[in-house]
């Protein structure tokens, strides 16, 4: 079973996307903060990580950083989930580390479609 990591502050997102994802057969483990959402990267090593940006104590941009820093982490594919599509945004993302940008509502078939590409490194 493939392992995602959530880094999500928001109960309802959580609730709501990690219900789905495991319906389709991922494990999901969350994380409420960028800070929990470094540790746990670092404990668990997820396959792949999903990445809100605003978030509690250290936001996504600086944890998608420390993240992709790290020899032990770099590998793991982050695609950022964001609320906010301000002009810019995207760039700011994918120049933090992150490897795709998503903007919600989240359309459940296009983040399938990209998961599916960078865990198969395609």
């Amino acid at each position: 079973m493939t392992r995602i990591l959530y880094v999500e502050d928001h109960p309802g997102n959580v609730f709501m996307l990690s219900s789905r994802l495991k319906r389709k057969g991922y494990e999901v483990l969350v994380a409420t903060d960028g800070e929990k959402g470094i540790a746990m990267t670092q404990a668990e090593l997820p396959s792949l990580i999903l990445m809100d940006l605003r978030l509690p104590v250290i936001d996504g941009w600086e944890a998608t950083r420390r993240l992709k820093l790290s020899e032990a982490t770099r590998h793991i594919p982050i695609i950022a989930l964001s609320a906010h599509a301000m002009y810019g945004d995207r760039q700011r993302t994918l120049d933090a580390g992150c490897d795709d940008y998503l903007t919600k509502p989240i359309d459940l078939d296009r983040l399938l479609a990209a998961m599916k590409a960078l865990l198969e490194g395609d």
